[in-house]
């Protein structure tokens, strides 16, 4: 079953034609916070793991410090998203920056000065995912209040292909460069980075503040009635009360008090009692999981089986970015011709032959190339599944939904990450082996679940 994406058609044109919705300025903003955001934060987590290398070879304790950036998911995803849906969206952004940078320039001195351990990276670490859980569920909840229905795979395409090219092509290169040149310079850069996202993030517009929900007034205009589902934090079904508006138009609200009551206990029982929301939350939980505990060690599997020098890290992490990237930039194409629940069901499969892959390879290219079509699968399936959220949890439950669902799914990565380190320890090829074995399975147990994900296009109470 076909979707469409980005386009609508519009009443009065010729034969129907469909035009395409345009993301707007404000998603501009927050496209352009986001994507300095994916700068500082991609420049550390390549410079953090270099400098732990100084530190230890200990695959445990390096892979302990890719489950501590999960660790905050698992503590502080539902205050997360209980404080997305309380306060303005805008400053819990600037808010989380500003935790970030100081936390980059506090491991920076450290550095500098000689004290730095590998306890300060853990504690590092720690207070970056803290701020993440806090900048990336406001930002996905912002994206709706920003951006209409029929656009928001093509927006969520755009996010992540920017956090992908930023982050493989422009910041792990300059990281890794900035690391051979002194160890603390990719922190004081990551630290600079986190400053101008503040500003463009208090510069969006109103709705994109906290959705409410409200009564839409009766007997007024369609135009009237979509500025109500703005107000009452469904921009999705304003979108298309709009569809006879003009789709380059400002989505505008009023201005809003504070919701009067933000409880976890709504948005729990409204996942219990979504049967395919809860479904696909535990099956994304157990993939998920599958791919932490094989990325567990991928630097020193990169650095040790082989022989990729520190300085050269960058390069492979650009070649698999390319896969990442490709993936993003084609997932809203493919979803609008094959349909959402095939193209989740495909990438799943190719992201566990691309696993294989890496566990098969014989030399570092071959092995980046594996990890590059994994990559561009599970952005594939990124794309589709960030879309299928915004579409049909209400505005006003979204920040709290998304914080269970990654609290159930990134807050269980530390123990799957953990336990991948472990096993390296063994060999450092067979977690990938044994998380492609782990992703074939869940798939075939859930084929029917995803796709069913092409029924599901419109917020369900």
């Amino acid at each position: 079953m076909s979707e469409s994406i980005d386009t609508v058609e519009r009443p009065g044109t010729p034969a129907g034609r469909a035009r395409r919705v345009p993301l707007g300025r404000d998603f501009g903003k927050l496209w352009t916070a986001a994507a300095i955001s994916n700068l500082a934060d991609g420049v550390g987590r390549v410079a953090v793991p270099l400098i732990a290398t100084t530190l230890t070879r200990d695959p445990l304790a390096i892979s302990a410090l890719s489950a501590l950036a999960f660790l905050p998911w698992l503590v502080f995803g539902l205050p997360a998203g209980m404080i997305v849906d309380r306060f303005d969206r805008r400053w819990v952004m600037a808010i989380a920056n500003g935790l970030r940078g100081l936390a980059a320039v506090g491991l920076a001195a450290l550095t500098v000065t000689g004290a730095i351990s590998i306890w300060w990276l853990f504690a590092g670490v720690l207070v970056f995912g803290l701020g993440e859980t806090l900048f990336d569920n406001a930002t996905n909840s912002i994206v709706p209040s920003v951006v209409q229905r029929p656009a928001l795979d093509r927006a969520n395409g755009w996010l992540q292909a920017a956090q992908i090219t930023i982050d493989s092509f422009i910041a792990a290169p300059i990281g890794g460069v900035l690391f051979a040149v002194a160890l603390a310079l990719p922190l004081w850069v990551g630290a600079a980075g986190y400053l101008i996202p503040i500003v463009l993030a208090v510069m969006l517009p109103l709705s994109a503040a906290r959705p409410l929900r409200a009564e839409a007034p009766t007997g007024k205009s369609a135009a009237s009635t979509a500025e109500a589902a703005v107000a009452a934090g469904e921009p999705l079904a304003a979108a298309d009360m709009d569809a006879d508006v003009e789709a380059s138009a400002e989505i505008e609200a009023p201005e809003t008090a504070a919701p009067v009551n933000v409880s976890a206990r709504e948005a729990l029982v409204y996942l219990w009692r979504h049967r395919f929301l809860r479904s696909m939350v535990v099956f994304t939980s157990i993939v998920g999981c599958a791919f932490a505990f094989a990325q567990a060690p991928v630097f020193l599997y990169f650095l040790d089986v082989h022989g990729v020098a520190p300085a050269a890290i960058g390069l492979v992490t650009a070649g698999i970015g390319l896969g990442g990237l490709g993936g993003s930039l084609v997932a809203a194409s493919l979803v609008a011709k094959f349909g959402r629940g095939k193209v989740m069901l495909g990438a799943n499969i190719v992201a566990a032959v691309g696993l294989a892959g890496v566990w098969a390879a014989p030399e570092a290219i071959s092995a980046t190339i594996a990890y590059a079509v994994m990559a561009a699968a599970v952005s594939i399936w990124n794309v589709p599944w960030g879309a299928l959220r915004q579409r049909i949890v209400p505005g006003h439950l979204f920040g709290r939904v998304l914080g269970i669902s990654r609290t159930l799914t990134w807050g269980i990565f530390p123990f799957a990450t953990l336990l991948g380190g472990w096993v390296a320890r063994i060999d450092l090829r067979l977690p990938f082996l044994l998380a492609a074995g782990v992703t074939l399975v869940a798939t075939a147990v859930a084929v029917r679940l995803l796709l069913s994900a092409s029924t599901h296009n419109a917020p369900e109470e």
